[in-house]
């Protein structure tokens, strides 16, 4: 089986091609970075700092001396190459710290500190574990307007019973119950002195007055209880379609104390209407403009609040049940379901039932239904503080268990005692206004779970810039020379030639050209130029980043500075490049001599005297043991004759290409190859001529017997004609004369078969 290799267009392997693509990204990656550091140029610290993750700030006081105060903003391996040690460095940090001393059975870890700066994100691991049997707290909030009068009359049959079946589910279920209409003014219900206490006077019967939520009963074991006050529980009557759900959903989230929620059971609140409902900004047809505050408001079990603050938001109530950790049911007529159906895509934790009436066992099995779904479903909800929500940026990637699928932020089909791993990015675009290091928290809760994770940012936007305070560079004010006298007047320092040069400090010694002839002296201080090539810096503006020779990708190795086009090497390394370390330690043999006293040692590595010898210490001659073996001296090795097959396969690999190197060997082996070939071509010429001899003298006797024109009907006459034809035999006429020749002479036709060239000489 052959295999072939991919090749691009000018027969580059396609792996090599891929690697110099993956190269040319990498170095165009980080040329960029380098751009948003450098350009336009930082003048702080923190502008430094702002401008990405990747960028650092060296507060060393030397660092490139005379040179832009923007270069002290670079990526952090270009500050390293340039002498900024990483103790001088201000950079971006990214830290995650779990705090494992809080613990919980069902979500973890339950806080994390992370340390970031604009531009970076850091990454962390949460893990839910779906437990298998909870405390149930169910709370029935059920619309009693007119219409529900056939519904609320079956509610009544429905505690024990679902008591009874939820005992496969949960060892301890507690109910509550609660009712709502509506806003109790105009134009929701009728305002007239006789509708407000009856709205059902019209009627001839008696309800209860409109009210937007009254809660009847706490949470409770006591399903007798909860039968007692659903028989005893009156309708009531409004007059538009729409009714207050939501409104009353949230009170009955928020105002925990009061309805008893419990802290380590799964709450249920279970919606029962045949009705839509009023959604924010459905008040002002009643005057009702103050935005609901998202708190609780009851009095005596009243809602207070009802004619003063709009309906809620759907984004409000989402929060709300969110962060008391509640499930949400509904249960409405078929002619609503696709009303809520579009409500219940807003709210997480949700689920809508489609009931066609409210029967007591249709009713149960939809809680049951809704509990076995909600709970086999893990999804988190994640929210930043309200101040800091436009300033960072939350991602979350589930990882679902054997079993279970990917659903959104979360898996559904999760089974009991399987957990399920969220991996959660937090990162951060910009710092705040005022540029100040701020503290902000990030709640991330599995939606339904009474447990939470609380996650601590703090974001690093100014700089400490280490002990030197070096954050920023001051530029330096016009130099001036105070002139003696009152008004304070200036002049500027005397010209180059004259006594006091303040331009000499600028030159170095035995020079007469200001700053390297790479910048202007300024108040006795060179002030570098910029170029497009690089960063010219030094005290003169002797150096630069660009105008040497380059050794592994690195200007002067590394190990060096540019100073005016030549690299000036540290110690410990020399060359044109700096690339020789001047230490001879990797040249040493383990016995201590300097290449096995066999080389010499350049730029650290060894170079052997003999060219025979190899090896990091030139301590390996494999020529020298290979010819010392007898077979590699024998006359049998270099002919192959009466050898074995493995003594031949040692004699072609190892003995022969060593030949030329022994000069003993050598002058022995191709003396004896010379002499045995001249021999063999002497041989075979004299066989060849004895051959030739033989077949002409046995031609020549049968000839001598056969009639005198015989001879001539075998001649071949070339006419020329056919320049084609190739005889197959030499032909040729010998004349052969007597010593007493009779009247005329003897020819005669000798015909020499021709031997074909693949026709082995046979001996």
């Amino acid at each position: 089986m052959t295999s072939r290799r991919r090749t691009g267009g000018s027969g580059a392997p396609l792996g090599v091609l891929l690697g110099c693509v993956v190269l040319a990204v990498c170095a165009e990656a980080s040329q960029a970075g380098a751009s948003v550091c450098r350009s336009p140029g930082a003048g702080s610290c923190s502008d430094c700092i702002r401008r990405g993750p990747q960028c650092a700030w060296c507060f060393k006081e030397d660092f490139l001396h005379g040179a832009e105060p923007s270069h002290r903003c670079d990526l952090a391996e270009n500050l390293l190459r340039r002498g900024c040690e990483r103790e001088f460095m201000e950079q971006s940090e990214v830290k995650v710290e779990v705090d494992a001393t809080l613990s919980s059975t069902q979500v973890s870890p339950k806080e994390i500190s992370i340390t970031l700066r604009p531009g970076s994100e850091a990454s962390f691991i949460v893990a839910v574990k779906q437990l298998e049997r909870y405390p149930v707290d169910l709370y029935y909030l059920v619309d009693v307007s007119a219409s529900m009068q056939d519904n609320l009359d079956h509610l009544k049959t429905v505690g024990v019973a679902l008591s009874l079946r939820m005992t496969e589910h949960t060892p301890d279920l507690w109910v509550g119950f609660g009712s709502f209409v509506d806003k109790p003014v105009s134009p929701y219900i009728n305002v007239h002195p006789t509708k407000i206490n009856n709205p059902c006077s019209d009627y001839g019967i008696s309800c209860l007055p409109a009210h937007g939520f009254h809660h009847v009963l706490s949470m409770t074991g006591n399903m007798s209880e909860f039968t007692r006050v659903i028989k005893r529980q009156g309708i009531s009557g409004n007059m538009d379609t729409p009714e207050g759900g939501l409104d009353a959903m949230l009170q009955a989230a928020v105002c925990q104390d009061e309805v008893g929620w419990r802290a380590d059971a799964k709450r249920l609140l279970l919606l029962m209407t045949d009705q839509p409902s009023h959604l924010a900004l459905d008040s002002r047809l009643a005057g009702i403009v103050v935005p609901h505050d998202g708190l609780c408001h009851l009095d005596k079990n009243v809602y207070a609040g009802s004619t003063k603050m709009d309906h809620p938001t759907l984004g409000q109530l989402s929060d709300k049940l969110l962060e008391n950790y509640i499930y949400s049911i509904f249960a409405v007529e078929k002619q609503q379901y696709q009303w809520y159906e579009e409500l219940a895509h807003l709210l997480p934790g949700s689920y809508l039932g489609k009931l066609g009436l409210f029967q007591a066992q249709s009713l149960i099995e939809l809680v049951v239904d809704a509990y076995k779904k909600l709970l086999s479903e893990v999804v988190v909800s994640v929210s930043v503080e309200d101040k800091a929500v436009s300033r960072y940026w939350v991602s979350v990637s589930p990882g679902c268990p054997d079993g279970a699928t990917a659903k959104g932020q979360g898996c559904s089909g999760v089974r009991p005692n399987q957990t399920v791993y969220f991996n959660i990015t937090v990162g951060q675009h910009s710092c705040a206004e005022d540029g100040k290091d701020e503290d902000v928290l990030v709640t991330v809760r599995p939606v339904g779970y009474n447990e939470s994770i609380v996650i601590r940012i703090r974001s690093k936007c100014s700089c400490r810039c280490g002990a030197l305070g070096r954050c920023s560079e001051q530029v330096q004010p016009p130099c001036r020379d105070p002139q003696p006298g009152a008004g304070q007047q200036h002049r500027p320092f005397p010209a180059k030639d004259s006594k006091s040069d303040p331009n000499k400090s600028c030159r170095p010694n035995g020079s007469d050209v200001d700053c390297s002839g790479q910048g202007v002296c300024e108040c006795g201080r060179c002030a570098c130029e910029t170029s497009k090539l690089g960063i010219i810096y030094g005290k003169y503006c002797e150096k630069d980043d660009f105008s040497c020779p380059y050794e592994g990708d690195l200007l002067c190795g590394g190990q060096g500075d540019c100073v005016l086009g030549e690299c000036v090497c540290k110690n410990g390394w020399t060359g044109h490049s700096c690339g020789c370390p001047t230490s001879t330690a990797t040249c040493r043999s383990p016995g201590g001599l300097l290449c096995s006293g066999q080389g010499r040692c350049l730029c650290g590595k060894c170079v052997c005297d003999d060219p025979k010898l190899s090896g990091n210490f030139c301590e390996k001659c494999p020529t020298c043991q290979s010819l010392h073996h007898p077979l590699c001296k024998s006359v049998a090795c270099h002919h192959s004759h009466g050898l074995s097959q493995k003594e031949k396969e040692y004699c072609n690999n190892t003995c022969a290409p060593l030949i030329g190197n022994v000069d003993i060997v050598t002058g022995r082996v191709s003396s004896g190859r010379l002499a045995g070939t001249f021999l063999s071509v002497c041989a075979l010429t004299v066989l060849c001529g004895l051959v030739v001899v033989a077949v002409s003298r046995l031609v020549l006797q049968k000839r001598s017997g056969s009639p005198g024109g015989a001879a001539e009907e075998g001649v071949y006459h070339c006419t020329g004609k056919d320049l084609s034809y190739i005889p197959t035999t030499n032909e040729k006429t010998v004349t052969y004369r007597r010593d007493r020749p009779p009247d005329r002479s003897v020819e005669m036709h000798i015909q020499v078969p021709k031997m074909p060239l693949d026709d082995p000489w046979r001996f």
